[in-house]
């Protein structure tokens, strides 16, 4: 946006600046041509003086010594056409145009005085004309030739000085452009900033009130807002932490209850019922125990997105070394992979690794990945690694099962979302956006893709740490 306004604000200090160069250029040329034109035509009246004179005396030797001495002082010719002769000077002749048509306006007693405007970057020589004589009889034209030079010399010295001014004052209204456009611009960005750190975390810092007016109001209502939004969520967030939190009590009563009922019960059919009563109350306790751990998730994602230094927010991250933390969830998760018939592997990392990490919620994602892999994929060579990549280190779980098809890859970190064909496993649909939320606190970023030439790999990233950031 900066560069959009003053984009703009320089086109309008350009047209200013050309502007005022135009105007403060022309009114120099045409206080030079006026200048110049009333010290020639003083000059050219008084030759026209002379020559009446030598008109009447009939001797031209006076006259001819001061054109003579003008031509030489100012280096410009002088024609003077009397009745009997032409005098001139500075080889100033009546065969050129320019002095014959001169001659020729003055004969029919029109005076021709007046300068063309004078230009830096012109050429040639401008003239001017009179008649003199009797007012019944003309005695004779005068023609003074102006030369131009020095005045262009004198006008390209003022379009320097004037050139150099334009481009000074240019600069200085494009820095004053600059610092008015980030006066007003910083409350924007800085809005901007907390408008995508309340969507990304759900709450944000409050606006410094600066800028114009306007600017500083919507900062105060954008602040209330913010907040209202946060304490909004964070209350929804703790209702949910809450309400399952409580919900375990109850449902670990009427547990006990139906086992206790299960004692009294003889015949098969009640039994059944009982049984699936049972299940039904495991599948409750395994949605409560989702909801609290992505209630958690969420929370530390919350955290972990708005903080700036990771290890002043959250003590337990730290630059830890993976594979020891992959290494015994692969051992904890063996004997359930021996029942599933699927093969696990963990696979030794070619160089050493480093990652921001807090190792509990490491090991809490690679056990979620392990658990998915050995409920969608059983009786497939499921592989554990962590290796080097261009911006830092990689943490994957891949194996060869069926997969998931590319539209399912999209939607497997939303809430309680299943695949349609693994409807019939158990499962709540929590446990890859818990993985996705902890990935999100922990600085990493979860991306699950195909395994050729089939099967699924969950590809935790991790950023190269920054040295001497963490404790």
């Amino acid at each position: 946006m900066k560069v959009r306004v003053l984009g703009i604000l320089s086109l309008l200090v350009v047209v200013i600046v050309v502007t005022v160069s135009s105007v403060i250029l022309t009114s120099a040329s045409r206080e030079l041509t006026q200048e110049l034109q009333i010290n020639r035509v003083a000059a050219l009246n008084r030759f026209a003086q002379l020559a009446s004179d030598a008109a009447e005396d009939n001797n031209t030797t006076q006259l001819q010594r001061e054109m003579d001495r003008y031509s030489e002082l100012y280096g410009e010719g002088i024609l003077i056409r009397l009745q009997q002769q032409t005098v001139s000077s500075g080889n100033l002749s009546d065969d050129q145009p320019e002095v014959s048509d001169a001659l020729n306006r003055a004969s029919l007693n029109l005076s021709d005085t007046t300068l063309n405007p004078i230009r830096a970057f012109g050429t040639g020589n401008d003239f001017i004309s009179r008649s003199f004589g009797t007012a019944s009889q003309v005695l004779g034209e005068v023609v003074v030739e102006v030369n131009l030079d020095a005045a262009r010399q004198k006008l390209r010295e003022r379009w320097l000085v004037v050139g150099l001014a334009a481009v000074a004052l240019g600069m200085l209204l494009l820095i004053a452009a600059s610092r008015i456009t980030a006066w007003v611009l910083r409350p924007v960005h800085r809005l901007s900033k907390a408008v995508h750190e309340l969507a990304a975390t759900g709450k944000t810092s409050q606006l410094p009130e600066a800028g114009p007016p306007e600017l500083r109001e919507l900062s105060r209502s954008f602040t209330a807002m913010a907040d209202t939004v946060t304490r909004s969520m964070e209350s929804q967030r703790r209702l949910i932490a809450d309400t399952s939190h409580q919900l375990r009590n109850p449902v670990g009563a009427l547990r006990l209850r139906i086992d206790l009922l299960q004692l009294a019960l003889n015949s098969e059919p009640e039994k059944d019922a009982a049984a699936g009563v049972v299940a039904e109350l495991e599948r409750v306790e395994e949605m409560l125990d989702g909801v609290l751990k992505l209630a958690t998730a969420e929370h530390r994602a919350s955290e972990g997105s708005a903080r700036v230094e990771p290890a002043s927010e959250h003590k337990r991250l730290a630059v830890i070394d993976p594979f020891p933390v992959l290494q015994g969830e692969v051992e904890r998760a063996t004997p359930a992979a021996r029942l599933a018939g699927s093969e696990l592997t963990l696979a030794g990392p070619a160089s050493e690794n480093q990652i921001v990490c807090d190792p509990d919620e490491l090991a809490h994602m690679v056990g979620e990945l392990l658990a998915n892999a050995l409920k969608y994929a059983p009786g497939a060579r499921i592989t554990v690694a962590s290796r080097q990549t261009q911006g830092g280190t990689a943490v994957e779980v891949s194996d060869d099962g069926p997969g998931l098809p590319a539209d399912q890859l999209a939607a497997s970190t939303t809430r309680f979302w299943r695949a349609p064909q693994h409807s019939r496993i158990p499962g709540n649909g929590l446990g890859m956006t818990i993985v996705e939320r902890l990935a999100v606190a922990n600085g990493a970023k979860l991306v699950l893709e195909a395994n050729e030439p089939h099967g699924l790999t969950a590809r935790l990233e991790f950023a190269r740490p920054r040295y001497g950031s963490h404790a």
